[in-house]
């Protein structure tokens, strides 16, 4: 593998070497820039938002028995205005004749500026001036005053795009005017308005002042919001800052593609922008999803637009795309080359790669036997652990058992003692009727016994100290074994206790706890029918009770 990767090394350089000196790679040090990133990013996800915005038409579709087919027109145009203009053209003609029918001059009025507008965007300049002369400003609703001199101004802002005169951008700002003669000064679309009039007068910083407030207070990627943003980029470009204007452009065209607005300028000037700077790429692309846009939307002052210089960035994308391919070639012609040297290392490469094979096979198997022997010797220890710890329990328990014998016999010695002397007193004093009585007696050996079980309760329970929760836990809830007052262990624990230390035999049980051999397989039967566990398993569950729990 060492000369594997001699070679590979090598032949690599050769070829950075032989690249660098016939064609030299030029070296940009732009830093990527937030907003631009998320501007391609919208674009390249622009038919995510394309969906989103037919799925509200879709869902506005769905109520149109909810509402007046008046008012659900009005609602699709204004969906499908920036959208779609063909069906907002739609929905405004059938208001249209709706109201008509209706005699109703104000939907009438209405209607008639709408489309008029429309018309105006689809490039219908001769229909859209005859509605527009249709309505006498002072015969109409005041309320509709500001959607008229708007529909005019941007008749004229259209009219211009396709047949330029410095008249046509005078009457443009004379209806801009009058817009601004019957909006609220409050108003969005005033300030707006009254900042592009300022633009127009070349009044920026007056323009800025009125946009950068506005700028911060709508909610992004809206299209108010790609409004003042394209006229914040503007500003700044004509007051010489044209990095932050490029930024401001930018917004602009991110919040147009995320809000599905198909009749927008931003992208337009991003294009151009990037033209001129060399940027072929961008340029392209920008200019691409920008006549996909206008074409969709059948804005046709937009496709005037950005017709006037896609074939140049079309043209100048083509050759240097064609520069490019021949480079690619010239590049493939010496990788083809490369590649030869690399099959001959490769060979070279693949036989000691074989022998190599041959060795880690040998390893491989060697591996195989002392993991296998590891394995065992793993759980010949984990065993050995195990009765490790068997054993050292059962020496526990014997040891606390011998020392509790030892003082258990030094005591009964001691009362035996006390017994032969008072019987001995009771005899010398010629006492023989205390003496029979006493030697008649049971009360010492039940005292005794008594004795007995609470030491061997004490001692059990200082060994097993969870014992009767353990054994409780073995039990069905309705059967738990609850203790008297004072007691450390009852008749039936007492049993199971035997167990726990291995004496399993019933009869050495009765023996010990002075019972029948009947009543102790009683007291064993009855348990085990208690028992959340198999019958079977209930003893053996009974003997590894404490396992861990032992004191030491």
């Amino acid at each position: 593998m060492r000369y594997f990767w001699g070679v590979m090394r090598l032949s690599l350089i050769c070829f950075l070497f032989c690249c660098g000196w016939i064609f030299p790679i030029p070296i940009s040090y732009a830093q990527t820039d937030d907003v631009f990133d998320e501007l391609d990013q919208a674009i390249a996800r622009k038919e995510v938002y394309d969906k989103a915005k037919r799925k509200r038409i879709s869902d506005l579709r769905r109520q149109m028995g909810q509402l007046q087919e008046f008012y659900y027109n009005k609602a699709m145009y204004e969906e499908y205005r920036k959208f779609r203009l063909d069906s907002a053209i739609h929905y405004i003609r059938r208001n249209l004749e709706l109201a008509r029918e209706k005699n109703s001059k104000d939907f009438s009025d209405a209607s008639t500026i709408q489309l008029a507008n429309l018309y105006s965007s689809s490039g219908k300049y001769r229909e859209s001036e005859v509605l527009l002369k249709s309505i006498h400003p002072k015969k109409i609703s005041p309320e509709f005053l500001p959607d008229y001199y708007e529909a005019y101004s941007q008749f004229w802002e259209h009219y211009a795009a396709h047949s330029y005169e410095a008249s046509y951008v005078k009457n443009i700002e004379i209806y801009r005017d009058s817009l601004l003669s019957v909006l609220d000064r409050q108003s969005l679309k005033y300030r707006i308005n009254l900042a592009q009039k300022n633009i127009y007068l070349k009044h920026y910083d007056l323009a800025r002042q009125t946009l950068e407030p506005l700028f911060k207070g709508v909610h992004k990627n809206s299209p108010d919001y790609a409004m003042v943003s394209y006229l914040l980029g503007t500003i700044f470009w004509e007051l010489g800052d044209r990095e932050l204007g490029n930024r401001y452009y930018a917004m602009s065209a991110t919040a147009d593609v995320k809000s599905a607005v198909k009749d927008n300028a931003s992208v337009q000037t991003l294009a151009l922008i990037y033209y001129e700077k060399g940027d072929l790429n961008r340029a392209y692309r920008y200019t691409k999803s920008a006549i996909d846009d206008a074409v969709f939307c059948n804005a046709k002052f937009r496709t005037i637009i950005i017709t006037e210089f896609y074939s140049i960035i079309n043209t100048a994308y083509q050759e240097k795309e064609a520069r490019r391919n021949k480079e690619l070639t010239t590049y493939l012609i010496m990788i083809s080359v490369l590649s030869v040297l690399l099959i001959v290392a490769v060979g070279y490469v693949y036989v000691q790669i074989r022998k190599l094979s041959k060795i880690r096979s040998k390893l491989a198997a060697s591996g195989q036997k002392l993991t296998d022997l590891n394995s065992d010797i793993s759980s010949t220890n984990e065993e050995l652990q195990l009765r490790n710890l068997e054993l050292s329990e059962a020496n526990h328990v014997k040891e606390a058992y011998i020392a509790q014998f030892f003082d258990m016999c030094s005591t009964y010695i001691d009362k035996l003692e006390s017994y032969r002397k008072m019987l001995n007193k009771k005899a010398t004093a010629k006492q023989f009727d205390d003496l029979l009585n006493v030697l008649k007696s049971n009360t010492l050996v039940e005292n005794e016994l008594d004795e007995l079980y609470r030491n061997f309760d004490s001692i059990f329970l200082n060994l097993y100290p969870t014992f009767v929760e353990e054994f409780n836990n073995l039990l069905i809830a309705d059967e738990y074994i609850s203790l008297k007052p004072g007691e450390l262990l009852n008749t039936e624990l007492r049993i199971f206790a035997l167990i726990r230390l291995g004496i399993t035999d019933s009869v050495k049980i009765a023996a010990f706890l002075r019972y029948s051999l009947s009543t102790i397989y009683n007291y064993r039967t009855r348990a085990r029918n208690k028992a959340v566990v198999s019958r079977d398993a209930f003893e053996a569950m009974v003997m590894i009770i404490g396992n861990r729990g032992a004191k030491t």
